[in-house]
């Protein structure tokens, strides 16, 4: 299965000797790309394609990864733990959580992405109304600033904000990856 990681998804698809390793494959990158639909295929096909004794480890590779897919955190620890590895980190299934609130699985409901889309358009006022008060909070002393300016300066203060939390979040990374690959 190792060695099948590095081939691109038509490599995977045309496998013959490997098939079910090839689809379970296939089924674990449609997951990561959240396409729940596409991953259950590929895991149904694959547990089609395998041998009986091959055919538990399977399920539970398609639980873990149909939970992924389908932004449900609490089935992702569980059916992790099942397959024997570590859960992810309470931070990742925050996340996860997250990602369920601001951009629910396809074929949800009307008010589950309505919610979402209120969800994302509240925490930008909410960032622009934050942004607004520092630069408000910094132009008193100098004698203050107008609103529009303010909103203006704000939306600039929050913009480098974030890019400043990427950049160091990006650096935190490869810093873990890299201590990572020098423990393994």
């Amino acid at each position: 299965m190792q060695a099948l990681q590095d081939r691109s998804d038509e490599e995977l698809e045309r496998e013959q000797k490997f098939k079910a390793a090839a689809l379970a494959i296939l089924g674990a990158r449609a997951a990561e790309r959240y396409d729940a639909q596409a991953a259950r295929d590929y895991f149904r096909r694959a547990i089609a394609a395998a041998r009986p004794q091959e055919r538990m480890q399977l399920r539970r590779m398609a639980d873990a990864s149909l939970a992924l897919a389908e932004r449900r955190p609490d089935d992702l620890k569980a059916a992790v733990q099942r397959l024997g590895q570590a859960p992810p980190s309470g931070r990742q299934l925050f996340l996860l959580r997250l990602m369920g609130l601001l951009a629910p699985p396809p074929g949800s409901g009307f008010l589950v992405r309505a919610r979402g889309i209120f969800i994302f358009i509240a925490a930008i006022i909410l960032l622009i109304a934050l942004g607004f008060a520092v630069v408000k909070l910094v132009a008193l002393p100098f004698g203050g600033i107008s609103t529009g300016g303010a909103i203006l300066l704000g939306i600039l203060v929050i913009a480098a904000a974030l890019g400043i939390l990427a950049l160091v979040g990006r650096r935190r990374q490869r810093r873990a990856r890299a201590a990572a690959a020098g423990d393994g």
